[in-house]
C-alpha cells in the first residue's frame, strides 16, 4: 500500500508528521519510483500526472474508510482477541491494500510501453541491490544473528503501536519468533522468482506493445499471481505462517496491560484523526 511505503519512508512517528508525509507523497512515490525507471522528462510528466491522480482518488475514496477502520479497530484494541479475529482485520486491510494498486493499474498500464532497454536494465539493476539489501537484513550466515534479528523487527513493531514491553512481554516475543514457520531462504527464492517474471513482463510489454486492454489484463494477471503464487508449496508455506501470525498476534496482545491496550488506542485515534482532516482536505 502506498500509504505504507511512504510513512516508512520518512520514518514517521507523530500524528501531524502523518499528515505532512501524505501531503508529500505524490512527490516521494515519484523519487522511489524514478529511482527504478529514471525517468526522461515526458515520462516524469506523465507519472507527475499519474500519481496527483491516484493520490487525489485516494485521498477523497480511501482515506474515510481507512478512518472508518481505525475507529473500529480502537474499540477492539481495548478487549481480548482470537486468532480469527485478527486474521479478519489482516484479510480487510489486504482487500483494501490490492484495491489501492488495482486503481494505479491503468496508469501502469500506459506507462510501461514507453519504457526503454536501457530504462529496463536500470530497473533490473536496482532489483539487484534491492537483493543486496535483502541479504543484509534477513539472510545473515548465523542463525542466531538471523533470529536476533527478527525479535529486534518484532519487538520494534509491537512497541510502536503498544509502547515498551515488560520483560515478560518481550520474552514472550523472542519465543513466539523462535517458533515461527518464517523461511528466510524460502521468500527470497520466491522474491527471485516474481522478480524475473516482472522483468519478463515488462520486457515483453514493452518490445511487443499490445492494446492498453491487453496490457491491462497482463497486468492484473501478474498482480494476481504476485498476491497469491503460482508455486504450490510457497502458497502452503504463506497459508502456514499467515495462521500463525495471527495467533502470534492475538497471544502477545491478549498479554498487554490494559495501560499498554489504552495507549494503542490513543495512537489509533490519533490516526483516525490525521486520516479525517486529509479526506476534509480534498473538499
Amino acid at each position: 500500500m502506498i500509504v505504507a511505503l511512504v510513512l516508512l519512508a520518512a520514518g514517521l512517528t507523530g500524528c501531524s508528521a502523518v499528515r505532512f508525509g501524505y501531503n508529500q507523497a505524490p512527490e516521494l512515490v515519484y523519487w522511489w519510483l524514478d529511482g527504478y525507471a529514471d525517468f526522461d522528462d515526458a515520462q516524469s510528466r506523465r507519472v507527475r500526472e499519474m500519481l496527483g491522480q491516484w493520490f487525489a482518488w485516494h485521498r477523497r475514496t480511501q482515506l474515510p474508510d481507512y478512518a472508518g477502520l481505525l475507529q473500529r479497530a480502537q474499540v477492539d484494541v481495548l478487549a481480548d482477541t482470537t486468532p480469527d479475529r485478527v486474521c479478519r482485520w489482516w484479510h480487510e486491510l489486504r482487500r483494501r491494500g490490492e484495491g489501492a494498486v488495482d486503481q494505479a493499474l491503468p496508469a501502469a498500464a500506459d506507462l510501461i510501453p514507453t519504457l526503454s532497454a536501457q530504462q529496463l536494465k536500470h530497473i533490473e539493476a536496482r532489483y539487484l541491490r534491492n537483493d543486496e539489501e535483502f541479504r543484509r537484513d534477513y539472510l545473515a550466515a548465523d542463525p542466531a544473528q538471523r533470529l536476533k534479528d527478527s525479535v529486534k523487527r518484532t519487538l520494534e513493531r509491537a512497541e510502536f503501536l503498544y509502547g515498551t514491553l515488560d520483560d515478560e512481554q518481550r520474552e514472550r516475543v523472542a519465543r513466539l519468533v523462535a517458533a515461527s514457520p518464517f523461511d528466510a531462504e524460502s521468500w527470497n527464492a520466491e522474491r527471485l522468482q516474481r522478480r524475473n517474471e516482472t522483468l519478463q513482463m515488462l520486457r515483453r510489454l514493452s518490445a511487443e506493445p499490445a492494446d492498453r486492454d491487453a496490457a491491462l489484463a497482463t497486468l492484473r494477471a501478474h498482480v494476481l499471481r504476485l498476491s497469491r503464487s503460482p508455486r504450490e508449496p510457497y502458497r502452503q508455506y504463506q497459508q502456514k505462517l499467515e495462521t500463525y501470525n495471527c495467533a502470534f498476534a492475538a497471544s502477545l496482545h491478549n498479554a498487554t496491560t490494559p495501560t499498554q491496550r489504552q495507549a494503542a488506542a490513543a495512537k489509533l485515534k490519533g490516526w483516525e484523526g490525521d486520516f479525517r482532516a486529509l479526506a476534509t482536505a480534498a473538499d
